[in-house]
Protein backbone atom coordinates (compact mmCIF):
# COMPACT_ATOMS: atom_id res chain seq x y z
CA UNK A 1 0.00 0.00 0.00
CA UNK A 2 3.01 2.18 1.11
CA UNK A 3 4.76 1.90 -2.69
CA UNK A 4 1.38 2.42 -4.51
CA UNK A 5 0.94 6.03 -2.62
CA UNK A 6 4.76 6.80 -3.44
CA UNK A 7 3.75 5.24 -6.60
CA UNK A 8 0.07 7.48 -7.12
CA UNK A 9 1.52 10.92 -5.52
CA UNK A 10 4.99 11.01 -7.38
CA UNK A 11 3.20 11.32 -10.42
CA UNK A 12 1.13 13.56 -9.44
CA UNK A 13 3.86 15.69 -8.25
CA UNK A 14 5.45 15.19 -11.75
CA UNK A 15 2.41 16.28 -13.29
CA UNK A 16 1.12 19.17 -11.06
CA UNK A 17 4.05 20.39 -9.49
CA UNK A 18 6.81 20.10 -11.62
CA UNK A 19 5.21 20.69 -14.93
CA UNK A 20 3.27 23.31 -14.00
CA UNK A 21 5.63 25.68 -12.17
CA UNK A 22 9.19 27.41 -12.63
CA UNK A 23 12.21 26.49 -10.14
CA UNK A 24 11.35 28.65 -7.00
CA UNK A 25 9.24 29.35 -4.11
CA UNK A 26 6.00 28.19 -5.52
CA UNK A 27 7.47 24.59 -6.37
CA UNK A 28 8.84 24.76 -3.34
CA UNK A 29 5.49 25.19 -1.44
CA UNK A 30 3.47 23.17 -3.74
CA UNK A 31 5.77 20.62 -3.28
CA UNK A 32 5.67 20.29 0.78
CA UNK A 33 1.52 20.33 0.45
CA UNK A 34 1.99 17.30 -1.57
CA UNK A 35 4.39 16.09 0.91
CA UNK A 36 1.37 16.62 3.60
CA UNK A 37 -1.67 15.52 1.11
CA UNK A 38 0.63 11.85 0.89
CA UNK A 39 1.05 11.47 4.71
CA UNK A 40 -2.94 11.80 5.14
CA UNK A 41 -4.15 8.38 4.00
CA UNK A 42 -1.45 6.47 5.83
CA UNK A 43 -2.65 8.57 9.25
CA UNK A 44 -5.90 7.46 8.62
CA UNK A 45 -4.97 3.64 8.43
CA UNK A 46 -2.67 3.54 11.10
CA UNK A 47 -4.32 6.11 13.39
CA UNK A 48 -6.85 4.43 15.80
CA UNK A 49 -9.60 5.74 17.64
CA UNK A 50 -12.23 7.80 17.54
CA UNK A 51 -10.98 10.84 18.77
CA UNK A 52 -11.39 13.92 16.92
CA UNK A 53 -7.67 13.82 15.21
CA UNK A 54 -8.41 10.76 14.17
CA UNK A 55 -11.97 11.64 12.69
CA UNK A 56 -10.70 14.20 10.78
CA UNK A 57 -7.32 12.22 9.72
CA UNK A 58 -10.09 9.25 8.64
CA UNK A 59 -12.13 11.86 6.63
CA UNK A 60 -9.54 13.79 5.24
CA UNK A 61 -7.00 11.60 4.50
CA UNK A 62 -9.43 8.88 2.50
CA UNK A 63 -11.36 12.03 0.61
CA UNK A 64 -7.94 13.24 -0.55
CA UNK A 65 -7.09 8.84 -1.75
CA UNK A 66 -10.51 9.18 -3.65
CA UNK A 67 -9.68 12.43 -5.39
CA UNK A 68 -5.91 11.84 -6.11
CA UNK A 69 -6.52 8.41 -6.88
CA UNK A 70 -8.91 10.21 -10.44
CA UNK A 71 -6.55 12.77 -10.84
CA UNK A 72 -3.93 10.45 -11.37
CA UNK A 73 -6.67 8.11 -13.70
CA UNK A 74 -7.55 11.29 -15.58
CA UNK A 75 -3.87 12.75 -16.30
CA UNK A 76 -3.11 9.03 -17.25
CA UNK A 77 -5.87 9.59 -20.08
CA UNK A 78 -4.77 12.53 -21.05
CA UNK A 79 -1.23 11.71 -21.46
CA UNK A 80 -1.99 11.06 -25.27
CA UNK A 81 -3.00 14.51 -25.02
CA UNK A 82 -0.17 15.99 -24.54
CA UNK A 83 2.08 13.85 -26.67
CA UNK A 84 -0.44 15.34 -29.40
CA UNK A 85 0.13 19.21 -28.32
CA UNK A 86 3.93 18.76 -27.93
CA UNK A 87 4.98 20.04 -30.86
CA UNK A 88 2.61 22.92 -30.54
CA UNK A 89 4.77 23.91 -27.04
CA UNK A 90 8.05 23.91 -29.69
CA UNK A 91 9.24 26.85 -31.79
CA UNK A 92 12.24 27.39 -34.28
CA UNK A 93 14.74 29.61 -33.43
CA UNK A 94 18.00 30.29 -35.80
CA UNK A 95 21.38 30.56 -33.83
CA UNK A 96 24.43 32.45 -35.19
CA UNK A 97 27.60 29.89 -34.76
CA UNK A 98 30.55 31.96 -33.56
CA UNK A 99 33.07 30.79 -36.14
CA UNK A 100 36.57 32.31 -36.61
CA UNK A 101 36.89 35.36 -39.12
CA UNK A 102 39.57 34.13 -41.84
CA UNK A 103 42.11 36.70 -42.67
CA UNK A 104 41.79 37.51 -46.64
CA UNK A 105 43.89 39.23 -48.79
CA UNK A 106 42.78 42.97 -49.49
CA UNK A 107 39.99 43.41 -51.72
CA UNK A 108 38.98 39.95 -51.36
CA UNK A 109 35.44 39.89 -50.57
CA UNK A 110 34.66 38.51 -46.64
CA UNK A 111 32.96 35.05 -46.70
CA UNK A 112 29.66 35.34 -45.06
CA UNK A 113 29.41 34.00 -41.30
CA UNK A 114 28.45 30.07 -40.55
CA UNK A 115 24.80 30.11 -39.73
CA UNK A 116 23.17 27.31 -38.22
CA UNK A 117 20.03 26.01 -39.65
CA UNK A 118 16.96 26.38 -38.01
CA UNK A 119 15.64 23.89 -35.23
CA UNK A 120 13.40 23.36 -32.61
CA UNK A 121 13.19 23.89 -28.83
CA UNK A 122 10.96 24.11 -26.39
CA UNK A 123 8.46 27.16 -25.90
CA UNK A 124 8.79 27.62 -21.95
CA UNK A 125 5.36 29.41 -21.96
CA UNK A 126 3.80 26.99 -24.08
CA UNK A 127 4.74 24.19 -22.37
CA UNK A 128 3.40 25.68 -18.64
CA UNK A 129 0.46 26.94 -20.74
CA UNK A 130 -0.50 22.81 -21.96
CA UNK A 131 0.69 21.57 -18.66
CA UNK A 132 -1.78 23.84 -16.33
CA UNK A 133 -4.57 23.10 -18.43
CA UNK A 134 -4.21 19.39 -18.71
CA UNK A 135 -3.35 19.55 -14.76
CA UNK A 136 -6.37 21.94 -14.35
CA UNK A 137 -8.88 19.73 -16.66
CA UNK A 138 -7.74 16.50 -14.53
CA UNK A 139 -8.46 18.47 -11.14
CA UNK A 140 -12.13 19.37 -12.08
CA UNK A 141 -12.77 16.00 -13.84
CA UNK A 142 -11.48 14.36 -10.53
CA UNK A 143 -13.44 16.81 -7.98
CA UNK A 144 -16.74 15.77 -10.39
CA UNK A 145 -16.30 12.07 -10.22
CA UNK A 146 -15.10 11.93 -6.62
CA UNK A 147 -18.29 14.41 -5.53
CA UNK A 148 -20.84 12.31 -7.56
CA UNK A 149 -19.29 9.06 -5.60
CA UNK A 150 -19.11 10.90 -2.22
CA UNK A 151 -22.91 11.68 -2.39
CA UNK A 152 -23.86 7.52 -3.53
CA UNK A 153 -22.05 6.30 -1.05
CA UNK A 154 -23.24 8.13 1.18
CA UNK A 155 -27.51 7.72 0.06
CA UNK A 156 -29.94 5.46 0.77
CA UNK A 157 -28.81 1.90 -0.46
CA UNK A 158 -31.16 0.85 -3.37
CA UNK A 159 -33.19 -2.37 -2.69
CA UNK A 160 -32.78 -5.12 -5.01
CA UNK A 161 -34.88 -8.22 -5.66
CA UNK A 162 -33.14 -11.33 -6.70
CA UNK A 163 -35.64 -14.27 -7.18
CA UNK A 164 -33.84 -17.87 -6.98
CA UNK A 165 -35.10 -21.29 -7.79
CA UNK A 166 -33.57 -24.09 -5.72
CA UNK A 167 -34.04 -27.46 -6.81
CA UNK A 168 -35.76 -29.46 -4.01
CA UNK A 169 -37.20 -26.75 -2.13
CA UNK A 170 -40.91 -27.48 -0.55
CA UNK A 171 -43.29 -25.29 -2.15
CA UNK A 172 -44.35 -24.08 1.41
CA UNK A 173 -41.28 -22.08 1.42
CA UNK A 174 -41.84 -20.50 -1.72
CA UNK A 175 -41.60 -16.93 -1.50
CA UNK A 176 -39.45 -16.72 1.79
CA UNK A 177 -37.19 -13.70 1.91
CA UNK A 178 -33.78 -13.48 2.75
CA UNK A 179 -32.85 -9.96 2.93
CA UNK A 180 -28.86 -9.23 3.22
CA UNK A 181 -26.14 -6.77 3.40
CA UNK A 182 -22.45 -6.96 3.72
CA UNK A 183 -19.65 -4.41 4.21
CA UNK A 184 -21.44 -1.87 6.04
CA UNK A 185 -17.22 -1.21 7.94
CA UNK A 186 -18.86 0.67 10.71
CA UNK A 187 -16.06 3.41 11.59
CA UNK A 188 -15.15 7.02 12.11
CA UNK A 189 -16.36 7.87 8.42
CA UNK A 190 -19.71 5.67 8.47
CA UNK A 191 -22.41 4.67 11.11
CA UNK A 192 -25.01 6.93 12.85
CA UNK A 193 -27.44 7.80 11.03
CA UNK A 194 -27.11 6.38 7.60
CA UNK A 195 -26.66 3.07 9.52
CA UNK A 196 -30.43 3.55 11.62
CA UNK A 197 -31.44 3.95 7.73
CA UNK A 198 -29.89 0.76 6.49
CA UNK A 199 -31.67 -1.22 9.37
CA UNK A 200 -35.01 0.67 8.91
CA UNK A 201 -35.08 -0.13 5.13
CA UNK A 202 -34.05 -3.72 5.86
CA UNK A 203 -36.76 -4.19 8.25
CA UNK A 204 -39.00 -2.30 5.33
CA UNK A 205 -38.68 -5.73 2.97
CA UNK A 206 -40.38 -7.92 5.93
CA UNK A 207 -37.77 -10.51 6.43
CA UNK A 208 -37.78 -13.86 7.00
CA UNK A 209 -34.37 -14.06 7.49
CA UNK A 210 -31.61 -11.55 8.16
CA UNK A 211 -27.74 -12.43 6.73
CA UNK A 212 -25.75 -10.05 7.43
CA UNK A 213 -22.43 -11.44 5.47
CA UNK A 214 -19.14 -9.95 6.68
CA UNK A 215 -17.42 -6.84 7.42
CA UNK A 216 -19.68 -5.51 9.94
CA UNK A 217 -16.91 -3.65 11.32
CA UNK A 218 -13.82 -1.73 11.30
CA UNK A 219 -12.91 -1.09 14.93
CA UNK A 220 -13.49 -1.94 18.19
CA UNK A 221 -16.43 -2.77 20.57
CA UNK A 222 -15.46 0.05 22.81
CA UNK A 223 -15.72 2.50 19.87
CA UNK A 224 -18.61 1.31 17.65
CA UNK A 225 -20.88 0.52 20.76
CA UNK A 226 -23.48 3.26 19.91
CA UNK A 227 -22.93 3.01 16.31
CA UNK A 228 -23.69 -0.63 15.78
CA UNK A 229 -26.47 -0.83 18.57
CA UNK A 230 -28.79 -0.24 15.94
CA UNK A 231 -28.94 -4.18 15.01
CA UNK A 232 -31.09 -4.61 17.96
CA UNK A 233 -33.71 -3.19 15.96
CA UNK A 234 -33.93 -5.65 13.23
CA UNK A 235 -37.28 -7.44 12.68
CA UNK A 236 -37.12 -11.15 11.58
CA UNK A 237 -39.89 -14.05 11.42
CA UNK A 238 -36.20 -16.98 11.75
CA UNK A 239 -33.78 -14.71 12.97
CA UNK A 240 -30.78 -11.96 11.62
CA UNK A 241 -27.86 -14.15 10.98
CA UNK A 242 -23.75 -13.12 10.29
CA UNK A 243 -20.52 -14.27 9.22
CA UNK A 244 -17.64 -12.93 9.62
CA UNK A 245 -15.53 -11.40 7.11
CA UNK A 246 -12.03 -10.44 6.96
CA UNK A 247 -12.18 -7.12 8.59
CA UNK A 248 -13.93 -8.54 11.53
CA UNK A 249 -10.31 -10.14 12.10
CA UNK A 250 -8.53 -6.95 11.81
CA UNK A 251 -9.69 -5.78 15.53
CA UNK A 252 -10.43 -7.81 18.35
CA UNK A 253 -12.73 -10.58 16.84
CA UNK A 254 -13.46 -12.40 19.99
CA UNK A 255 -15.20 -9.22 21.72
CA UNK A 256 -17.30 -8.76 18.55
CA UNK A 257 -18.17 -12.32 18.38
CA UNK A 258 -19.17 -12.16 22.23
CA UNK A 259 -21.21 -8.84 21.75
CA UNK A 260 -23.18 -9.31 18.61
CA UNK A 261 -25.31 -11.76 20.12
CA UNK A 262 -26.39 -9.08 22.95
CA UNK A 263 -27.75 -7.44 20.03
CA UNK A 264 -30.43 -10.38 18.60
CA UNK A 265 -27.36 -11.19 16.12
CA UNK A 266 -26.52 -15.22 16.05
CA UNK A 267 -22.85 -15.73 14.63
CA UNK A 268 -22.42 -18.90 12.48
CA UNK A 269 -19.12 -19.89 12.67
CA UNK A 270 -18.80 -22.99 10.75
CA UNK A 271 -22.40 -24.58 11.49
CA UNK A 272 -25.86 -24.46 9.99
CA UNK A 273 -29.45 -24.11 11.11
CA UNK A 274 -32.87 -25.17 10.03
CA UNK A 275 -34.55 -22.61 8.76
CA UNK A 276 -38.75 -23.96 8.78
CA UNK A 277 -42.13 -22.70 7.53
CA UNK A 278 -44.95 -25.18 8.84
CA UNK A 279 -43.34 -28.36 8.38
CA UNK A 280 -41.07 -27.20 5.52
CA UNK A 281 -37.07 -26.46 5.96
CA UNK A 282 -33.87 -25.78 4.22
CA UNK A 283 -30.68 -25.48 6.10
CA UNK A 284 -28.79 -22.13 6.20
CA UNK A 285 -24.85 -22.34 6.82
CA UNK A 286 -22.32 -20.26 7.43
CA UNK A 287 -18.54 -20.19 7.93
CA UNK A 288 -15.73 -18.09 8.92
CA UNK A 289 -13.87 -16.44 6.23
CA UNK A 290 -11.15 -17.29 4.25
CA UNK A 291 -8.51 -15.15 5.84
CA UNK A 292 -9.51 -16.69 9.66
CA UNK A 293 -7.24 -19.54 10.06
CA UNK A 294 -4.12 -16.78 9.85
CA UNK A 295 -5.70 -14.88 12.52
CA UNK A 296 -4.01 -16.91 15.63
CA UNK A 297 -7.17 -17.39 16.94
CA UNK A 298 -7.43 -21.39 18.05
CA UNK A 299 -10.67 -22.64 16.13
CA UNK A 300 -11.10 -20.18 13.93
CA UNK A 301 -11.34 -20.71 9.75
CA UNK A 302 -13.25 -21.19 7.19
CA UNK A 303 -14.58 -25.27 7.18
CA UNK A 304 -17.18 -25.79 5.35
CA UNK A 305 -17.31 -29.67 5.85
CA UNK A 306 -18.00 -29.10 9.69
CA UNK A 307 -20.92 -27.04 8.88
CA UNK A 308 -22.74 -29.20 6.49
CA UNK A 309 -21.56 -32.35 8.32
CA UNK A 310 -24.71 -34.76 9.17
CA UNK A 311 -27.35 -33.02 6.84
CA UNK A 312 -29.88 -34.65 4.47
CA UNK A 313 -28.14 -34.19 1.08
CA UNK A 314 -32.52 -33.54 -0.17
CA UNK A 315 -32.63 -30.66 2.16
CA UNK A 316 -31.72 -27.73 0.01
CA UNK A 317 -28.86 -25.27 1.25
CA UNK A 318 -27.81 -21.71 1.11
CA UNK A 319 -24.28 -21.28 2.40
CA UNK A 320 -23.27 -17.67 3.94
CA UNK A 321 -19.30 -16.81 3.46
CA UNK A 322 -18.03 -13.49 2.98
CA UNK A 323 -15.64 -14.56 -0.51
CA UNK A 324 -17.86 -15.12 -3.30
CA UNK A 325 -14.39 -17.21 -3.77
CA UNK A 326 -15.47 -20.07 -1.95
CA UNK A 327 -18.28 -21.12 -4.06
CA UNK A 328 -15.57 -23.71 -6.09
CA UNK A 329 -15.59 -25.63 -2.65
CA UNK A 330 -19.46 -25.19 -2.05
CA UNK A 331 -20.16 -26.19 -5.60
CA UNK A 332 -18.02 -29.31 -4.46
CA UNK A 333 -19.87 -29.91 -1.64
CA UNK A 334 -23.28 -29.61 -3.04
CA UNK A 335 -24.38 -26.29 -1.72
CA UNK A 336 -27.51 -24.91 -3.44
CA UNK A 337 -27.12 -21.07 -3.18
CA UNK A 338 -23.67 -19.20 -2.08
CA UNK A 339 -24.33 -15.18 -1.03
CA UNK A 340 -21.82 -13.30 -0.61
CA UNK A 341 -20.38 -9.87 -0.25
CA UNK A 342 -16.58 -8.51 0.17
CA UNK A 343 -16.17 -7.18 -3.35
CA UNK A 344 -18.32 -3.76 -2.83
CA UNK A 345 -18.90 -4.48 -6.18
CA UNK A 346 -15.46 -2.49 -6.99
CA UNK A 347 -16.70 0.53 -4.88
CA UNK A 348 -14.21 2.94 -7.07
CA UNK A 349 -14.14 1.70 -11.07
CA UNK A 350 -12.27 0.62 -12.64
CA UNK A 351 -11.29 -1.57 -9.32
CA UNK A 352 -13.85 -4.19 -10.34
CA UNK A 353 -11.73 -5.09 -13.30
CA UNK A 354 -8.51 -5.66 -10.60
CA UNK A 355 -11.13 -7.74 -8.09
CA UNK A 356 -11.98 -10.44 -10.75
CA UNK A 357 -8.07 -11.45 -10.91
CA UNK A 358 -9.08 -12.77 -7.01
CA UNK A 359 -13.17 -13.81 -7.15
CA UNK A 360 -15.15 -15.15 -9.70
CA UNK A 361 -17.88 -12.48 -9.60
CA UNK A 362 -18.24 -8.45 -8.67
CA UNK A 363 -21.46 -8.26 -8.13
CA UNK A 364 -25.17 -10.00 -8.90
CA UNK A 365 -26.11 -12.94 -9.61
CA UNK A 366 -24.07 -16.12 -11.23
CA UNK A 367 -23.75 -19.94 -11.08
CA UNK A 368 -20.56 -22.60 -10.93
CA UNK A 369 -21.77 -25.82 -12.02
CA UNK A 370 -25.24 -26.58 -10.00
CA UNK A 371 -24.17 -23.87 -7.50
CA UNK A 372 -25.60 -20.39 -7.42
CA UNK A 373 -23.98 -17.61 -6.32
CA UNK A 374 -25.04 -14.39 -5.47
CA UNK A 375 -23.15 -11.28 -4.68
CA UNK A 376 -24.20 -8.33 -3.08
CA UNK A 377 -21.91 -5.20 -3.89
CA UNK A 378 -22.51 -4.20 0.52
CA UNK A 379 -23.96 -1.01 2.21
CA UNK A 380 -21.21 1.06 3.55
CA UNK A 381 -17.31 1.77 1.82
CA UNK A 382 -14.06 1.05 2.90
CA UNK A 383 -11.10 4.20 2.29
CA UNK A 384 -12.04 6.68 0.19
CA UNK A 385 -15.88 7.90 1.47
CA UNK A 386 -17.15 6.99 -2.37
CA UNK A 387 -18.71 4.93 -4.88
CA UNK A 388 -17.97 5.11 -8.39
CA UNK A 389 -20.18 2.60 -10.43
CA UNK A 390 -21.32 0.56 -7.34
CA UNK A 391 -24.44 1.70 -5.57
CA UNK A 392 -25.04 0.73 -1.72
CA UNK A 393 -27.32 -1.88 -1.91
CA UNK A 394 -29.50 -4.08 0.27
CA UNK A 395 -30.86 -7.05 -1.34
CA UNK A 396 -33.68 -9.26 -1.11
CA UNK A 397 -33.66 -13.27 -2.10
CA UNK A 398 -36.66 -14.32 -3.13
CA UNK A 399 -36.78 -18.37 -2.59
CA UNK A 400 -38.39 -20.23 -5.32
CA UNK A 401 -39.45 -23.69 -5.91
CA UNK A 402 -38.90 -25.19 -8.96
Amino acid sequence: MLSALLILHGYLWWRLVRSTTRRGRVRRWLTLGLLVLAALPVLAVFLDGDGAGAVAADWVGFTWLGVAFYTFLTLLVLEPVRLLLRPWARSRRAEVVGAPVAVLPSGAAPEREAVQPEHEVIDPSRRLFVARGLALTAGVVALGTAGTGAHLANSAPVVRRVPVTLAGLDPALDGLRIVTFSDGHLSTTYGGRRFERLVEIVNAQRPDVVAIVGDLVDGEVADLRDDVAPLADLVSDQGVYFVTGNHEYFVDTTAWLRHLPTLGVQVLRNERVAIRRGGASFDLAGIDDRTADRSGLPGHGADLDAALDGRDDATPVVLLAHQPVMVEQARAAGVDLQVSGHTHGGQLWPFDYAIRLDQPAVQGRSRVGDTQLYVTPGAGFWGPPMRIGARPEVSVIELRAP
